[in-house]
């Protein structure tokens, strides 16, 4: 399902301009990370794509469908939206109520619900937390209840903001191991993150944001590489990408993988 972005523009009630003139298109399947400083505009481009916000002036069109046109609910078939802050989205006694509410709301059997239930459920390692309240589990687990509600509903787009915010280092696994299995699914992934290490890591596209504008939109290596334009954004590169420029590494690296192939490359050249 394509994402078409054109000439969208957007101000808040308070008269601050948030997006200035962002066009882009997202094709289906691509995962895509959003990159840039608090203000930039990230989640305020990624809220248009669901209907929490409407555009000022400017288009915005998932699939045949314009966002102007069709209420959150309706959108919600086709975008799921995985808040920063999980508390902002759960509000069932229990994680099985809370994982089935979205499938459920959606219209789908019984029989269909339960299926996408155990998926998302096993999917983010829940399966044992079914008749958990979500608020006796520590931050962590209850971004993965998030994490599952969404992922339950089967939407074709996926959204995460900030999904690595706050986390340790065996949930942000437990992430990234959910973004690959949409991936192989063929599901769109969509992630804001100041994150960016977690970005080389687990995207191939990345967009560059500043004062609501796009400034880079790309091949993860090719916007990464762009040291002194993503330093306007406040962004840095990569520690890997920053170390293989200093070490003179003609391509750009992103990643363990790519850096320790260079080196081995160099030391049988």
């Amino acid at each position: 399902m394509k994402i078409e972005i054109s000439k969208l523009e957007f101000t808040y009630p308070g008269g601050v301009q948030a997006l200035r003139g962002v066009s882009l298109e997202i094709e289906p399947g691509e995962q895509v990370a959003i990159v840039g400083q608090n203000g930039a505009g990230k989640t305020t481009l990624a809220k248009h794509l669901n209907g929490l916000l409407k555009p000022t002036s400017g288009s915005i069109h998932i699939g045949d469908w314009d966002t102007r046109e069709q209420s959150v609910s309706k959108l919600a078939q086709r975008v799921g939206y995985v808040f920063q802050n999980p508390d902002e989205q759960l509000f069932s006694k229990d994680v099985g109520t809370e994982v089935a509410f979205g499938p459920r709301n959606l219209g789908f059997s019984g029989e269909q619900v339960q299926g996408l239930v155990n998926d998302a459920l096993m999917l983010t390692e829940l399966s044992d937390k079914t008749d958990t309240n979500p608020y006796d589990l520590s931050p962590t687990w209850r971004k993965m209840v998030a994490i599952a509600s969404v992922i339950a509903m089967d939407t074709e787009i996926v959204i995460f903001d900030e999904p690595t915010t706050g986390q340790d280092a065996a949930n942000i696994a437990r992430i990234a191991n959910v973004i690959k299995v949409l991936r192989e699914r063929g599901k769109t992934v969509i992630t804001i993150t100041h994150d960016i290490d977690f970005c080389a890591e687990n995207f191939e596209r990345v967009i560059a944001m500043s004062q609501g504008k796009i400034l880079l939109d790309g091949k993860a290596n090719d916007v990464l590489g762009e040291e002194e334009i993503l330093a306007t954004t406040y962004v840095d590169p990569p520690q890997l990408t920053r170390l293989g420029k200093r070490l003179g590494f003609k391509e750009t690296v992103r990643n363990e993988k790519e850096f320790l192939a260079i080196l081995t490359k160099q030391g049988h050249g």
